[in-house]
C-alpha cells in the first residue's frame, strides 16, 4: 500500500490553508448551483399516476402526505430482481435518519420502484427500514421519468438516459460505455440482483422533485447517475479519509451481507 509523503506540521498547515480556500470557493460555487437548480420552472403534471402503497392504491398528490414538497428516490428494484440494487440499497440506508426532519420542513421523503409492493415490503423488513416506498409497477411513473426502460427501448437505442440519448445494445447488455463488454462492475452488481446485465440496467437511479401548489402538482427538478452521489451517505465520509475512495471494484455489500463469504 502506498504511502503518502510525510511533512513538517507547518507544511501540513500551509497546504491546509490553501486546501481551506479551494473548499470554501466549492461551497460557494455549491450554493451557488442549488440556487440555479431551485430557479428551474415548474412543470405542470397532468398525467394520473397510481401507485401501490401500504395505504392502498395512491396518486402522485396522495405521495405528498399532505406536505408542498416531495422528494422521490427512484430505487433500482425491477420486477425481475430478486434483490434491491446493492448501491441503491447503500443510499437508502441514510433515508431513515433523515426522514423525521424533511417531514418537520414540509418535505416527504418516498422511494418509488417497479417491483411489486409486496416485495419492496419483503426486502424493507430484510434491511431493516421504515421509510416510504410505492411501486409504481402499474404506472408509467418510472418510465416517464427516465428510470425505467424496455428491452426494445434497449435494443433500438431509444433510451435517453441522464439527459443523453444511448446507444443501442450489444450481445452484452446496454452498450460498452457502460458495462466493458459486459464486465466490471455492472455486471457484478447485476448478479447481486439476481439478474443479468441487461434485466439490471433497465432500471437506473435517480431523484425527483415535486411542488404541490394550489392542488397541483408541479414537476421541478430530476437528477440522475452521478448527480446522486451526494446522497451515498459513506463516500462523504470516505471523501474526508486519509485514502479516499481507495477502491478498484464493487467492494460494498448490503448491511447484512458483510463478512458472509
Amino acid at each position: 500500500m502506498t504511502m503518502s509523503r510525510t511533512g513538517t506540521r507547518q507544511e501540513w498547515l500551509a497546504a491546509r490553508l490553501e486546501l481551506l480556500e479551494a473548499e470554501k470557493e466549492l461551497t460557494r460555487r455549491s450554493d451557488a448551483v442549488a440556487r440555479q437548480r431551485q430557479a428551474l420552472p415548474w412543470v405542470r403534471v397532468d398525467k394520473e399516476y397510481r401507485f401501490d402503497t401500504v395505504a392502498g392504491i395512491v396518486s402522485l398528490a396522495d405521495l405528498f402526505e399532505g406536505r408542498s414538497q416531495l422528494l422521490v428516490y427512484h430505487f433500482m428494484f425491477g420486477p425481475d430482481y430478486k434483490a434491491g440494487c446493492p448501491s441503491c440499497s447503500a443510499i437508502a440506508d441514510g433515508f431513515d435518519g433523515s426522514v423525521v426532519h424533511l417531514e418537520n420542513h414540509d418535505v416527504t421523503l418516498t422511494a418509488v420502484s417497479r417491483a411489486p409492493l409486496a416485495t419492496l415490503q419483503a426486502y424493507e423488513l430484510r434491511m431493516g427500514w421504515s421509510f416510504p416506498w410505492a411501486s409504481s409497477l402499474d404506472s408509467d411513473f418510472s418510465l416517464d421519468f427516465c428510470t425505467s426502460f424496455t428491452e426494445q427501448q434497449q435494443r433500438t437505442g431509444a433510451i435517453d438516459y441522464n439527459y443523453q440519448r444511448e446507444a443501442p445494445w450489444t450481445d452484452h447488455g446496454i452498450g460498452d460505455a457502460l458495462t466493458k463488454r459486459g464486465e466490471g462492475p455492472v455486471a457484478e452488481i447485476a448478479a447481486m440482483t439476481g439478474t443479468d446485465v441487461a434485466t439490471y440496467t433497465r432500471e437506473r437511479p435517480g431523484l425527483s422533485a415535486f411542488v404541490l401548489e394550489g392542488g397541483v402538482v408541479y414537476h421541478t427538478y430530476s437528477t440522475y447517475s452521478r448527480g446522486v452521489d451526494g446522497l451515498w451517505g459513506m463516500y462523504q465520509w470516505l471523501d474526508r479519509a486519509p485514502r479516499g475512495r481507495n477502491e478498484t471494484s464493487t467492494w460494498f455489500r448490503r448491511h447484512d451481507e458483510y463478512g458472509k463469504g
